[in-house]
């Protein structure tokens, strides 16, 4: 297996890690009693939360809900499939 295989895997880890993480994010507004510092819901808080407060100051909660998580939801499955998809550019120049 070639290392340019092994980093595509990787990356198609790491993304998908994310969009998990995210919607976990997504999951715990719907319970606000949560305290999102404790763990295990801080696995969740601590590596999602720098790219939710730059999208938060671009796109405020719209009528008290934050799309935040949404939104970043859509980007990483969006660029996950543009370069790892059935068609995408790295997953292309592999093969």
């Amino acid at each position: 297996m070639s290392t340019a295989v092994v980093s595509a895997w990787a990356l198609s880890l790491l993304l998908g890690l994310f969009i998990l993480l995210f919607i976990v994010r997504i999951v715990l507004t719907w319970y606000p009693q949560v305290d999102a510092q404790k763990l295990p819901f801080k696995l969740a808080v601590l590596p999602t939360e720098p790219l939710l407060k730059i999208t938060r100051a671009i796109v405020p909660p719209i009528g008290g809900v934050d799309i935040s998580p949404i939104v970043w939801v859509g980007l990483i499955s969006l660029l996950r499939e543009v370069l790892l998809g059935q068609q995408g550019l790295i997953t292309m120049s592999l093969y």
